[in-house]
Order: C-alpha cells, then structure tokens, then sequence
C-alpha cells in the first residue's frame, strides 16, 4: 500500500505503519477510509518511548465492528468518517479529543479530502464557537477572576496564595489566547512545540512561554503584562465580531482593573 510516510519517521516505525495499513486492508477492505497519525510520531517528537497513535478512518459498518486496539508499539484507535466529521462543543467530553487531530499527518486518504478537512476542522473554531468559550463558557472571565485574586493576595503579601491562584488561572488564560486565534487549545505538553512550529499571530513563543514561567512564579508584572495583550486581543476580536461583548466582560470588573491594569 502506497503510504504518505513523513520524513521524519525511524525505519522501525515506518515498518509498523505499513504492517498496520495492511492489517488493516485486509480486516476491512473498501471500509478503510484513511490512516492519520497522531501524537508525538506524528509531530516529530517521537523519543525512542513513544509508541504510534494512529486513527483508522472506517466505514460506519467497519466502525461499528471495530474497537480499539493498544499495544507497547502501537495504539489503532478506529473512528468512523461521520464521527470525524462531527465536531463536539466545548465543554463535552469529545472536545478534549478535538487536538489530538491538529497538525496531523494523513498517510492514507481514500475520501476525495474529506478527511484533511474535518482535521482542520477539529482542530480550529469558528466564530460562534469563539464567542462559546470566550463567554458562554466564561473563560475570559475566570481568567480575570484568578488574575485578580493573585494580585490581590500579592497586594496583602501572601505569596504563596498568589502563585496558587496565577497557577489555577493557567488553563483558563490558555483557553482565551487560543481561541482568540480560533484554534483548540494544544495538550501541555505541545505547547511549547505548537508555539514554535505554528506561531500564534498576538503571541509569539519567546514572548508567552516566558510570561507563563513568570505567572507560575507569582509575578503580578506578567499577570499585568497578560492582562494588557489579552484585553488588546479581545478588543480586535470584538471589532472582528460587530460585537463588544469581550470588553463588556472586561469593563463588567470596574475598579477591579485598577489592580489588574497598575
């Protein structure tokens, strides 16, 4: 079988796929639709630990007579088309899935591009899912509400509260500066790499990274320093919109911004 194999692959991982894609054709036939390879192999980031994550896009009738299989060297996660193609909203269990699809390579493409697009699919957002996790699912203001927390407790020398509650802010301020730029939020642990590889527009890597270090240290300077590319970040959104629903958020903290502005 003719595989799109990325460069960076080792030879041992290369035999894997395609004893996978062979397995595979002959377990279903016409039923395989795709293979795409996620996780760390499928980033370039593979350490000789890794094993291969890979989605086998079947058929609804090969899907349903599938299940996953996991091993040391390869986990064969099985997914229908229309499920791929399905995109589930945030907060639902299936949105912490939605990343694992970005940046991934196809290896195997039997659905005339189907398949390429309901990757990019899941892994960005459209307006409205934009302004869900922006505010219906109030992720730009739970990041406020930790931010200032932390300064306060800065403000009354309780340091150690401070940190605690910048570290608790983390997840919230990731959700905003992601899908202010319309894309999912990365797993931890691609953070750094995403930033690199696929730069956000307002947040280069050498500029975020180091304000998260500094966060999670308890700086309220970079608590204030976030605070001001976040709010220049809503402000484009809101303009983007038609709407100032972010900066109402904001201006909703009213003399709470003196701490979170000084």
């Amino acid at each position: 079988m003719d595989l799109q194999l990325p460069d960076h692959l080792t030879d041992a991982h290369r035999l894997l796929l395609n004893e996978l894609a062979d397995r595979n054709q002959d377990a279903h036939g016409e039923g395989l639709l795709a293979l795409v390879l996620s996780g760390s192999a499928g980033r370039g980031l593979a350490t000789h630990r890794s094993d291969l994550d890979v989605y086998v896009v079947l058929s609804e009738q090969a899907a349903r007579e599938r299940s996953a299989t996991r091993s040391a060297a390869v986990d064969e996660l099985p997914i229908s088309l229309s499920d791929l193609e399905a995109v589930p909203p945030f907060g639902s269990g299936g949105w912490w899935f939605r990343w694992s699809f970005a940046w991934t390579p196809v290896l195997l493409d039997r659905t005339d591009g189907r398949v390429p697009v309901a990757l990019r699919r899941q892994a960005t957002l459209t307006p409205q899912e934009i302004d869900a996790v922006l505010l219906d699912h109030s992720r730009l203001d739970g990041w406020l509400n930790y931010a200032y927390r932390a300064l306060k407790s800065d403000r009354d020398g309780h340091s150690l509260e401070c940190r605690l509650d910048a570290a608790e802010s983390m997840p919230w301020l990731l959700d905003v500066i992601f899908a202010l730029a319309g894309r999912v939020r990365p797993y931890h642990k691609y953070l750094p790499w995403e930033l690199r590889e696929h730069p956000l527009p307002d947040w280069p890597a050498d500029v975020l990274l180091p304000l998260l270090q500094r966060t999670l240290a308890g700086d309220p300077a970079a608590l204030r320093e976030t605070f001001t590319r976040v709010a220049a970040g809503c402000a484009a959104h809101d303009t983007a919109a038609g709407h100032h629903l972010t900066q109402e958020t904001i201006d909703d903290w009213g003399e709470g911004l003196l701490l979170l502005r000084s």
